[in-house]
Formats: C-alpha cells, structure tokens, sequence
C-alpha cells in the first residue's frame, strides 16, 4: 500500500469530524441565548403580572354585593364615597355631591323613561342605596391593552382627526354650557381589535396637543377595551389633550358616580336592526352655574353622575366648541 493509497480516506473521516464538532458548536451557540431570552421574558412577563395585579387591586375596590351580567361581565355595587373617583388627590376626603338644581326646564314627554337598558340589570336586579354599579376590570382587559401604562387611555398625541373616520356635526365660536343628544344604538362590525366605533356628546376647550380640555359620553363598539363587539355605554376625560389625565369610565380617579342603576362600560341591550325596531339612548350633559361641575343624565332627568370642575382648566368656565359625531376610530 503506497502513501497516495493510505493517505486518501483521511480527508473524508477529518471532514466528518469537523463537521461533528462544528454541529455542537453552533448547538450551544443556540441553546444558550434561547435559554437566556426564554428567562428573560419569563421576568418580563411576571413583572407585567405583579404590576397588572397592582392595578387591579387599586382599580377594582371591595363591594357590598356583586351581579354577574349575562354577558359575563361582574358589577360590583361598591359603596358611593369608596369609590376610586376620591382617590384623586384633588378629591381626597370629599364626599359625592347631590344633583344640585338644574339651570334648565325638563320637559317630559309623558312617557316614563326606563332605566333598564343595560345587560346586567335586565334581571330587575339592582346595587342597593348608598352604593353604585361598576364593571370590574379583569386581568384579561388589561392584558388586551396595547401597555399596562395606558390601559383604559386613549393614545397620547392622538389628535382628534388622527385615523378617524365619522360624521360630525358641532358648534364653535361661542361659550357653552352643555349638550344633549338621542342616539340610535347599533352593534357594528369592528374589524379590527385596535379599533372600535361610537356615538358620542363631546365637549371641548383649550388647544391640542398641550391642554386640550375633553368631556365625552355615548356609546361604542371596542373590542381590545371591553374583549367583545357588545355596544357599550362610556364616558371618557382628559385635561391635557389625552397625555396623562383622564380614562374611560370609571378606571382612573375623576368621574363621580351616583347613580345605582346604570353602569359606566356595561353592555347596552336592546339594539336596533336594519328595517327594524329601532332603540336609541338620550343623554344630556351640563354645567352646574354655582359650582361648576359637568353633570351627566340619561333619559328624563335620571342623574348619572358628575366631571368635577377642579379636574380641569379650561372647562372650569365653560365649553368653546360642542361637537356630536358617530363614527370609527
């Protein structure tokens, strides 16, 4: 056997084993920083669950007596000064106003308007006196929001006309001092989770993006808020263009409910159909002339509750533009 003939069968078994030992090598290569990733997002994501829990036991206050709607949803019938509207530090120690005289004249149509057109209280059941109905805010809503941060928050820097598409009508130029209107309720298709459609009272002072002032209150459609296409009865504030104040109902300090028979977020039932039964909802928003407040009413003077003035600036005097629009965002 000559060196050419002993020499040959080298090169395949010394490939074969480079090979071998490069195949481990990119093997740990791989393990490794997977194992590192995997831990880290295993810290993230406990860290977003201790935060989220956080929330919710500050969000979600302990109830005198809870009704689980048909929906699914839970309202806790919390008591009326324990509510997270006088964890404000502006509201600290301060107790729920009553509906002072209104600056205008109700007038009836001489039907008796009914209070139950919510989901949840169909069954006849209501929260008792001296307490108030609100949705309870779950793990699942929160973990449906784009950041924990911003849940139940519109996104900052979202300039009103910012992908919206809706009909509007408003008035602008003047001093206003509240709003009503009657909304027909549908239930729209939302394509998408991140969108959602309404119809709305909305009013307006101050500039955007720096201290726009904001009142707002209708219905709509939000599947990543509410984890549903129900239509749904809302109210939203903010007192610096949507940055750092203000929410959705009741899942921030602000707002003050008074009401027992009506929840902020719950599911609106019946809806109207095309060449159908329509049914629609009336709401009326106005400023208190002695104090200042925005009060908000459904129907024929049923009190819902009230935006404090001492949450804003500009609306502490009044409105300079009251717009009402439906539409999708």
């Amino acid at each position: 056997m000559d060196s050419k003939t002993f020499h040959r069968p080298l090169l395949p078994i010394l490939v074969f084993s480079l090979l071998v030992v490069s195949s481990f090598c990119r093997s740990d290569k791989k393990i490794y920083p997977n194992n590192h990733t995997a831990a880290f997002r295993s810290e993230n994501q406990l860290k977003k669950l201790k935060l989220i829990q956080a929330d919710l036991n500050r969000i979600n206050k302990f109830p005198v007596k809870t009704i689980q709607s048909p929906d699914g949803d839970f309202i806790d019938c919390v008591e009326t000064h324990r509510q997270l509207a006088f964890d404000h530090p502006l509201l600290k120690g301060k107790k729920p106003l009553d509906p002072p005289e209104r600056p205008y004249n109700q007038s009836h149509s001489g039907e008796v308007e009914t209070e139950v057109f919510q989901l949840w209280s169909m069954s006849g059941e209501f929260c008792p006196e001296g307490t108030v109905p609100i949705r309870r805010t779950t793990e699942e809503d929160m973990l449906r929001a784009s950041s924990v941060q911003r849940f139940g928050r519109k996104a900052s820097g979202d300039s009103p006309s910012k992908g919206h598409e809706y009909a509007v009508g408003f008035v602008v130029g003047g001093q206003y001092y509240g709003a009503q209107a009657s909304m027909t309720v549908w239930k729209p298709r939302v394509n998408y989770p991140f969108e959602f459609s309404l119809s709305q009272i909305w009013l307006v002072s101050g500039t955007f993006p720096h201290d726009l002032n904001s009142i707002e209150a209708g219905w709509q459609v939000y599947p990543r808020m509410y984890g549903d296409n129900n239509p749904r009865f809302f109210t939203y504030w903010t007192s610096d263009a949507y940055q750092a104040t203000g929410c959705y109902n009741l899942v921030c300090p602000g707002f003050v409910q008074t009401n027992r028979r009506i929840a902020l977020g719950a599911a609106i039932a019946p809806t109207s159909s095309y060449n159908g039964t329509q049914f629609d909802i009336s709401l009326l928003v106005w400023k208190d002339p002695k104090h200042g407040d925005w009060w908000l009413e459904y129907g024929s003077g049923v009190v819902i509750g009230y935006w404090p003035a001492l949450l804003f600036t500009h609306l502490r005097s009044h409105a300079t533009k009251t717009v009402w629009r439906r539409g999708g965002e």
